[in-house]
């Protein structure tokens, strides 16, 4: 695969004709798009055919079962590809420019993208049975049984095991002890910077009066790459709030970017890709609100998408903001805030007369960036509901602020945390295996000493996404006490397209690298959020399937939604970034590229 993404665009065409001149001459021939697709089906179907014909000699026939069931799955791709009602859906045609290249066409020849004809290339061999062979081990068990055949087993999974184990050793979590003697350095100078004292430091609120928002401060606290300088004056001038908690700062390396802190930085420095993107859309009048809220809010501060759970939103800043946030559409500074008592009043009086629900999450923003007093308020108006039996806390302070877990706030969960009758859980947002500090798990510890369960939902972004990094940051999740929850598929906003990630990437990571960890690791559930539906499980064709390939490599996905077999609902069109530029970018960082040859099977 790493050959192939180095090829040029004119090789690529010679190595897909050479491997489907069958093809070629099939849609070489055709007098029109109509002829061209009946004939291009007819083709596939008899590759189908051949593959599960019953006492047939061909050698389709005979490839192992893996291969059969990858060729099914490749054709039916392809065919979703060739429907003219695909065409219609996406307004292109990836068959009509398919056979401007088999044509010879100079303007198909410009058109097509290199991420179109690898996936071309890797779909019609995949249809040809010439995929599986080359990605899986092989394994000889036939006509072994007993010891011997446990012993062979048993050392295949050796070999996973120790893949995994080896792929770990790159990656650092911030228990290492090299790591918290750096954090520690630079956590007193933030900290004499500041004429503070270690008292202070433990304080939330002297974190909240001092957090960083412009680049002078943070400047002279840690080196900053050119292109983070850039990010940074492209946010200053497109007017982009950006902040960031002292203790947060101190998850930085002092000297400059590396591999421990490139997730920490990405999430709060935002790149001048994303600020050209949000002044665009802010010209343009785009709406970022990319789940559309507005259609799911009965009433202000409440979203509802399920049954029987909704979301509370007291508060609409955090103490430090994330570049990629879901919110960042109505997200504001700390100095902006404030949602009045009025609105909540009114909300919190339509749940306790909505007897239908019977959970409510309350986020934001950032529910903990209020004090104690404001946020019992809440919580105590909730808990006299009979209705409800659990409330949720979303919090990202246990990672970006952990002293805002002090003893008001835990005299609180345990006041309406009440077995038997209502539960009280936190949902956190823990990022990458470096946010997992000692003063983290201080904080992770308090809480579960009073009974209250833990849940993280994880963002699956770029700076997570390499092989066996995500698994690394679930085991060391479980071992703190925190139980992996939702894996988020990146969202389709445009200005965060430096975080997006190939739908193909995290069903990968899902069978091929989670599924080795023992079940009670691994029960985050990989989804993809539709607007205005909610959460579709990245499973099955059930629930999404590709219908179209741009020129530019680009898969297109058609989403049902998550009630589709209890009542009619409209599906959803969604564009991926593509494979091709996913891969390419790896390999640009030093990754192996060659460790996700199986990335292009995945749909």
């Amino acid at each position: 695969m790493e050959k192939l993404i180095s090829l040029s665009k004119d090789n690529l065409i010679v190595k897909l004709w050479n491997d489907a001149s069958d093809i070629m001459d099939i849609l070489s021939q055709a007098d029109s798009l109509s002829e061209a697709r009946g004939m291009i089906f007819r083709y596939l179907n008899g590759l189908e055919d051949e593959y599960f014909k019953t006492n047939s000699e061909h050698a389709l026939n005979q490839l192992h079962i893996l291969e059969k069931n990858n060729a099914k799955e490749c054709i039916r791709v392809l065919k979703n590809f060739f429907r003219s009602e695909n065409e219609k859906l996406t307004g292109f045609s990836a068959l009509s420019l398919l056979i401007g290249l088999a044509k010879k066409d100079e303007n198909a020849c410009k058109k097509a993208g290199k991420g179109f004809l690898c996936e071309i290339i890797f779909l019609i061999n995949g249809a040809k049975g010439k995929a599986i062979k080359e990605l899986v081990r092989s394994r000889q068990l036939d006509n072994i049984e007993g010891k011997k055949a446990a012993s062979i087993r048993s050392k295949t999974l050796d070999s996973y095991s120790l893949e995994m184990i080896e792929a770990f050793k790159r990656f650092k979590n911030g228990y290492d002890k090299d790591i918290i003697k750096q954090r520690n350095s630079l956590k007193k100078d933030i900290i004499k910077f500041f004429n503070a004292s270690h008292e202070d430091w433990n304080d939330y609120k002297w974190h909240l009066k001092h957090v960083i928002s412009d680049m002078e401060t943070l400047s002279a606290l840690v080196k900053l790459e050119d292109d983070e300088i850039r990010g940074l004056k492209a946010a200053r001038e497109n007017n982009i709030v950006f902040q960031i908690t002292p203790y947060y700062l101190s998850l930085f390396n002092k000297s400059g970017r590396c591999e421990y802190d490139r997730a920490i930085r990405a999430l709060v420095l935002p790149s001048k890709t994303y600020c050209a993107n949000v002044a665009y859309n802010r010209q343009k009048g785009i709406n970022m609100d990319f789940m559309d809220e507005r259609s799911t809010s009965p009433i202000d501060t409440i979203t509802r998408r399920y049954a029987q759970i909704l979301i509370l939103k007291p508060f609409d800043s955090c103490p430090q903001i994330c570049v990629y946030c879901q919110r960042n559409w109505e997200i504001k500074g700390l100095d902006e805030a404030e949602i009045t008592k009025e609105k909540l009043n009114a909300a919190l009086n339509w749940i306790e007369n909505n007897l239908y629900i019977t959970e409510v999450l309350v986020t934001g923003g950032d529910p903990l960036t209020l004090s104690n007093e404001n946020l019992e308020w809440i919580i105590d108006r909730i808990s006299k509901m009979n209705h409800i039996e659990r409330i949720r806390i979303g919090t990202r302070t246990l990672v970006t602020l952990p002293y805002r877990i002090n003893e008001g706030f835990l005299k609180l969960l345990k006041k309406y945390h009440q077995w038997g009758k209502r539960e009280i859980c936190i949902m956190t947002h823990y990022s990458h295996p470096s946010e997992l500090t000692p003063d983290s798990l201080t904080a992770v510890k308090k809480i579960k000493r009073l009974g209250i369960n833990i849940y993280n939902q994880q963002v699956f972004t770029y700076y997570n996404s390499r092989r066996f990094e995500t698994c690394y940051l679930r085991r060391a999740l479980k071992v703190s006490g925190i139980d992996p929850y939702y894996a988020f598929n990146t969202k389709g906003k445009e200005e965060t397209v430096d975080f997006r990630v190939p739908i193909a990437r995290i069903e990968q990571e899902r069978h091929e690298e989670a599924r080795l960890l023992p079940g009670v690791v691994r029960t985050d559930e990989a989804v993809f959020n539709v607007p205005r539906l909610g959460k579709s499980h990245l499973r099955a064709w059930q629930h999404h399937e590709p219908i179209m390939l741009l020129d530019n490599g680009k898969r297109v996905y058609r989403f049902y939604p998550w009630e589709s077999r209890i009542a009619f609902a409209d599906d959803y069109i969604y564009t991926d970034v593509s494979i091709y530029d996913y891969l390419k970018r790896l390999r640009a960082d030093g990754e192996n590229v060659r460790q996700y040859n199986s990335i292009w099977y995945y749909f």
